[in-house]
């Protein structure tokens, strides 16, 4: 995972072309991407409908990128095994998907993927407390999942500093990832905060200006960040 003061930008491929997969994947890698998030839903746990391991395992060719399956499933039990075998390198759960979470997060691990959680922004942090020994990322979610595009929520700067805070008290390298409405403008606060993993979805895919624009202006306002101790204000 990352080390202590980096910050790497994720492309949400929920935001790409749905008809043209593997170019928009490529696009995003020549522009500077890090990674790559594929929003796996299946229209129960949220609204929409979206990928799942086969179109993953379709545009692994497509880029070297390390992909992530980020899990908005009901059962994501179930999908596990098939987004490894697809390429993924980092499984993510949503806390409130699993019944064992404990357990998902073993299986997770056990078959040689970097196990993930996610929290909706009314889920506390502390429902990880009793896991940490098998997470390797915390995912604070800050829009409720389901749609690209969303407005970030600015009350979940505290759940970052929260979240940070507990990674740092593992006895590992755990990341902190922050998922929804980051651009330009709110990146700066949710890196201030502790996060150094940002998911971007229509900052980048939908920017005026192209996608290596928006990667270039979205690390341009991250990377300063680093090291304050808190994030701005709205407005500020």
């Amino acid at each position: 995972m990352e080390q202590a003061g980096e910050v790497s930008i994720v492309a949400s491929m929920l935001s790409a072309d749905m008809s043209c997969l593997g170019t928009d994947l490529l696009a995003a890698e020549r522009a500077g991407a890090d990674r790559v998030q594929w929003d796996v839903m299946d229209g129960a746990f949220v609204p929409n409908l979206t990928f799942g391991p086969q179109v993953i395992q379709s545009c692994r060719a497509s880029s070297s990128l390390e992909f992530e399956a980020h899990l908005m499933v009901e059962n994501p039990e179930r999908l596990i095994k098939g987004c490894i075998e697809a390429g993924c390198g980092t499984v993510i759960v949503h806390e409130e998907a699993c019944t064992h979470l404990h357990r998902t997060l073993g299986e997770i691990r056990d078959l040689g993927a970097n196990a993930g959680v996610a929290l909706n922004p009314a889920t506390p942090l502390e429902h990880l407390h009793h896991v940490m020994d098998l997470v390797d990322l915390i995912l604070v979610m800050t829009v409720n999942p389901g749609f690209g595009g969303q407005d970030y929520l600015w009350s979940m700067g505290t759940k970052i500093s929260q979240a940070a805070e507990l990674a740092r008290r593992a006895d590992r390298n755990v990341a902190v990832e922050v998922d929804g409405g980051i651009n330009a403008m709110t990146a700066p606060s949710a890196v201030a905060a502790g996060a150094r993993l940002l998911v971007a979805g229509s900052s980048l895919f939908a920017h005026r200006g192209g996608i290596e624009v928006a990667l270039k202006e979205l690390r341009s306002a991250a990377e300063p960040a680093v090291g304050t101790k808190k994030g701005s204000p709205r407005g500020a």
